[in-house]
Protein backbone atom coordinates (compact mmCIF):
# COMPACT_ATOMS: atom_id res chain seq x y z
CA UNK A 1 0.00 0.00 0.00
CA UNK A 2 1.93 3.09 -1.21
CA UNK A 3 1.77 6.12 1.07
CA UNK A 4 2.85 9.40 -0.57
CA UNK A 5 3.63 10.85 2.85
CA UNK A 6 6.61 8.51 3.06
CA UNK A 7 7.81 8.73 -0.55
CA UNK A 8 11.16 10.23 0.36
CA UNK A 9 13.43 11.19 -2.53
CA UNK A 10 16.73 9.36 -2.89
CA UNK A 11 18.78 12.49 -2.19
CA UNK A 12 17.35 12.91 1.36
CA UNK A 13 19.61 12.08 4.32
CA UNK A 14 20.14 8.42 5.15
CA UNK A 15 18.63 8.80 8.67
CA UNK A 16 15.27 9.93 7.29
CA UNK A 17 15.36 7.12 4.72
CA UNK A 18 16.03 4.51 7.42
CA UNK A 19 13.19 5.95 9.52
CA UNK A 20 10.86 5.62 6.54
CA UNK A 21 11.95 2.04 5.93
CA UNK A 22 11.19 1.12 9.54
CA UNK A 23 7.88 2.92 10.01
CA UNK A 24 6.23 2.38 6.63
CA UNK A 25 5.92 -1.42 6.90
CA UNK A 26 4.53 -1.15 10.41
CA UNK A 27 1.90 1.41 9.43
CA UNK A 28 0.92 -0.62 6.37
CA UNK A 29 0.56 -3.76 8.48
CA UNK A 30 -1.52 -1.90 11.10
CA UNK A 31 -3.87 -0.57 8.40
CA UNK A 32 -4.31 -4.01 6.90
CA UNK A 33 -5.12 -5.51 10.29
CA UNK A 34 -7.92 -3.03 11.05
CA UNK A 35 -11.18 -4.97 10.85
CA UNK A 36 -14.67 -3.44 11.11
CA UNK A 37 -14.83 -4.61 14.71
CA UNK A 38 -11.54 -2.93 15.54
CA UNK A 39 -12.63 0.22 13.74
CA UNK A 40 -15.83 0.37 15.80
CA UNK A 41 -13.83 -0.22 18.98
CA UNK A 42 -11.48 2.62 18.06
CA UNK A 43 -14.38 4.99 17.38
CA UNK A 44 -16.02 4.09 20.69
CA UNK A 45 -12.74 4.65 22.48
CA UNK A 46 -12.33 8.07 20.89
CA UNK A 47 -15.97 8.95 21.68
CA UNK A 48 -15.46 7.90 25.32
CA UNK A 49 -12.32 10.00 25.58
CA UNK A 50 -14.16 12.99 24.14
CA UNK A 51 -17.05 12.53 26.56
CA UNK A 52 -14.64 12.26 29.49
CA UNK A 53 -12.95 15.52 28.47
CA UNK A 54 -16.35 17.24 28.13
CA UNK A 55 -17.57 16.10 31.56
CA UNK A 56 -14.24 17.04 33.13
CA UNK A 57 -14.47 20.54 31.67
CA UNK A 58 -18.05 20.92 32.96
CA UNK A 59 -17.06 19.91 36.49
CA UNK A 60 -14.02 22.18 36.37
CA UNK A 61 -16.26 25.11 35.38
CA UNK A 62 -18.65 24.30 38.23
CA UNK A 63 -15.82 24.08 40.75
CA UNK A 64 -14.25 27.39 39.71
CA UNK A 65 -17.59 29.20 39.69
CA UNK A 66 -18.54 27.83 43.11
CA UNK A 67 -15.19 28.96 44.51
CA UNK A 68 -15.72 32.46 43.10
CA UNK A 69 -19.27 32.61 44.47
CA UNK A 70 -18.09 31.38 47.87
CA UNK A 71 -15.61 34.27 48.04
CA UNK A 72 -18.38 36.74 47.17
CA UNK A 73 -20.68 35.17 49.77
CA UNK A 74 -17.97 35.39 52.45
CA UNK A 75 -17.47 39.07 51.67
CA UNK A 76 -21.20 39.76 51.94
CA UNK A 77 -21.43 37.90 55.25
CA UNK A 78 -18.28 39.18 56.91
CA UNK A 79 -18.63 40.91 60.26
CA UNK A 80 -19.42 44.58 59.85
CA UNK A 81 -20.75 44.31 56.30
CA UNK A 82 -23.75 46.64 55.75
CA UNK A 83 -27.07 44.83 55.88
CA UNK A 84 -29.28 45.07 52.74
CA UNK A 85 -32.82 46.48 52.90
CA UNK A 86 -35.20 44.09 54.62
CA UNK A 87 -37.66 42.25 52.39
CA UNK A 88 -35.63 42.36 49.17
CA UNK A 89 -35.76 39.07 47.31
CA UNK A 90 -32.33 39.28 45.69
CA UNK A 91 -30.49 40.90 48.57
CA UNK A 92 -27.40 38.72 48.58
CA UNK A 93 -25.97 35.31 47.82
CA UNK A 94 -27.41 32.30 49.60
CA UNK A 95 -25.50 29.29 50.89
CA UNK A 96 -27.33 26.00 51.43
CA UNK A 97 -25.81 23.41 53.74
CA UNK A 98 -27.17 19.89 54.33
CA UNK A 99 -24.91 18.15 56.87
CA UNK A 100 -26.35 14.65 56.39
CA UNK A 101 -25.35 14.44 52.72
CA UNK A 102 -22.34 16.81 52.81
CA UNK A 103 -23.88 19.52 50.64
CA UNK A 104 -22.33 22.96 51.04
CA UNK A 105 -22.97 25.15 48.00
CA UNK A 106 -23.78 28.68 46.91
CA UNK A 107 -27.20 29.03 45.31
CA UNK A 108 -27.49 30.82 41.97
CA UNK A 109 -30.53 32.77 40.84
CA UNK A 110 -32.41 30.97 38.08
CA UNK A 111 -32.89 27.40 36.88
CA UNK A 112 -31.63 27.39 33.28
CA UNK A 113 -29.26 24.62 32.18
CA UNK A 114 -26.36 27.05 32.31
CA UNK A 115 -27.24 28.25 35.82
CA UNK A 116 -27.73 24.73 37.17
CA UNK A 117 -24.30 23.84 35.85
CA UNK A 118 -22.84 26.42 38.24
CA UNK A 119 -24.80 25.49 41.37
CA UNK A 120 -28.23 24.80 42.88
CA UNK A 121 -30.74 27.24 41.42
CA UNK A 122 -33.37 29.30 43.22
CA UNK A 123 -36.61 29.47 41.28
CA UNK A 124 -37.11 33.24 40.78
CA UNK A 125 -40.91 33.01 40.95
CA UNK A 126 -40.70 31.85 44.58
CA UNK A 127 -39.68 33.76 47.74
CA UNK A 128 -36.04 33.92 48.76
CA UNK A 129 -35.05 31.41 51.46
CA UNK A 130 -36.07 32.77 54.85
CA UNK A 131 -38.98 34.78 53.45
CA UNK A 132 -42.65 33.95 54.00
CA UNK A 133 -43.89 31.39 51.50
CA UNK A 134 -42.54 28.34 49.71
CA UNK A 135 -38.96 28.91 48.51
CA UNK A 136 -37.90 26.42 45.83
CA UNK A 137 -34.34 25.35 45.05
CA UNK A 138 -33.51 22.81 42.36
CA UNK A 139 -30.29 21.11 41.24
CA UNK A 140 -29.06 18.33 38.99
CA UNK A 141 -29.28 14.76 40.28
CA UNK A 142 -25.69 14.05 39.25
CA UNK A 143 -24.10 17.01 41.06
CA UNK A 144 -25.28 18.85 44.17
CA UNK A 145 -28.54 16.96 44.80
CA UNK A 146 -27.20 13.49 44.05
CA UNK A 147 -28.01 12.23 47.56
CA UNK A 148 -31.10 14.18 48.64
CA UNK A 149 -33.09 10.94 48.37
CA UNK A 150 -31.29 9.99 51.61
CA UNK A 151 -32.96 12.83 53.54
CA UNK A 152 -35.66 11.84 56.01
CA UNK A 153 -38.12 13.58 58.26
CA UNK A 154 -36.34 15.65 60.91
CA UNK A 155 -33.06 16.14 58.99
CA UNK A 156 -31.62 19.66 58.97
CA UNK A 157 -31.25 21.98 55.99
CA UNK A 158 -29.33 25.13 56.81
CA UNK A 159 -29.57 28.32 54.75
CA UNK A 160 -27.20 31.25 55.32
CA UNK A 161 -27.92 34.65 53.84
CA UNK A 162 -27.01 38.22 54.79
CA UNK A 163 -25.41 37.17 58.04
CA UNK A 164 -28.48 35.22 59.14
CA UNK A 165 -28.91 31.48 59.55
CA UNK A 166 -32.22 29.82 58.72
CA UNK A 167 -32.63 26.23 59.88
CA UNK A 168 -35.26 24.07 58.21
CA UNK A 169 -36.41 20.60 59.23
CA UNK A 170 -37.39 18.07 56.58
CA UNK A 171 -41.09 17.28 56.87
CA UNK A 172 -41.33 14.72 54.08
CA UNK A 173 -40.50 13.78 50.51
CA UNK A 174 -42.30 12.40 47.50
CA UNK A 175 -41.90 11.54 43.83
CA UNK A 176 -44.02 13.40 41.29
CA UNK A 177 -44.35 13.83 37.55
CA UNK A 178 -42.61 16.85 35.94
CA UNK A 179 -45.96 18.46 35.14
CA UNK A 180 -47.12 18.36 38.79
CA UNK A 181 -46.90 22.01 39.85
CA UNK A 182 -48.59 21.56 43.21
CA UNK A 183 -45.12 21.31 44.79
CA UNK A 184 -44.66 25.01 43.94
CA UNK A 185 -47.81 26.07 45.78
CA UNK A 186 -47.23 28.99 48.13
CA UNK A 187 -47.81 28.80 51.88
CA UNK A 188 -48.51 31.21 54.73
CA UNK A 189 -45.48 30.04 56.72
CA UNK A 190 -41.80 29.77 55.77
CA UNK A 191 -40.96 26.63 53.84
CA UNK A 192 -38.17 25.36 51.63
CA UNK A 193 -38.62 22.82 48.83
CA UNK A 194 -35.76 20.97 47.12
CA UNK A 195 -36.34 19.39 43.71
CA UNK A 196 -34.21 17.17 41.48
CA UNK A 197 -34.75 14.68 38.68
CA UNK A 198 -35.52 11.08 39.62
CA UNK A 199 -34.55 8.22 39.61
CA UNK A 200 -31.10 9.43 40.60
CA UNK A 201 -29.14 6.92 38.52
CA UNK A 202 -31.51 6.77 35.57
CA UNK A 203 -29.76 6.74 32.18
CA UNK A 204 -31.15 9.48 29.96
CA UNK A 205 -33.77 12.13 30.80
CA UNK A 206 -35.32 11.13 34.13
CA UNK A 207 -39.12 10.66 33.94
CA UNK A 208 -39.94 11.89 37.46
CA UNK A 209 -39.01 14.48 40.09
CA UNK A 210 -37.97 13.93 43.69
CA UNK A 211 -39.34 16.61 46.01
CA UNK A 212 -38.11 17.21 49.57
CA UNK A 213 -40.29 19.45 51.76
CA UNK A 214 -39.00 21.31 54.82
CA UNK A 215 -40.23 23.94 57.27
CA UNK A 216 -38.38 26.74 59.03
CA UNK A 217 -37.95 26.01 62.73
CA UNK A 218 -35.60 28.83 63.68
CA UNK A 219 -36.36 32.35 62.51
CA UNK A 220 -33.47 34.71 63.41
CA UNK A 221 -35.54 37.79 62.62
CA UNK A 222 -38.33 36.75 65.00
CA UNK A 223 -35.81 35.83 67.68
CA UNK A 224 -34.13 39.24 67.35
CA UNK A 225 -37.48 41.06 67.69
CA UNK A 226 -38.40 38.99 70.73
CA UNK A 227 -35.03 39.65 72.37
CA UNK A 228 -35.36 43.40 71.76
CA UNK A 229 -38.88 43.40 73.17
CA UNK A 230 -37.77 41.62 76.35
CA UNK A 231 -34.75 43.88 76.80
CA UNK A 232 -36.85 47.03 76.46
CA UNK A 233 -39.61 45.84 78.82
CA UNK A 234 -39.53 47.71 82.19
CA UNK A 235 -38.79 45.58 85.21
CA UNK A 236 -41.52 45.03 87.76
CA UNK A 237 -39.69 46.74 90.70
CA UNK A 238 -39.28 50.12 89.08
Amino acid sequence: MPLSLFNVEHHQPGLLRRLRDRLLPRIQAWLVEITPRRAISLMLLLAGAGLLLYVSSEYATMYLEQRSLAQQWAEQNRAGAPAPPSGALNDGLTKVRIPKINVDAIVVEGISNRQLLLGPGHMPETPAPGEVGNSVITAHRDTFFRHIYELNKGDDIEVRRNGRVFTYKVTGKKVVKPEDLTVLRQTQDKRLTLITCYPTYYIGPAPERLVVHSKLVEDPASEAVAATSIASRPSGNQ
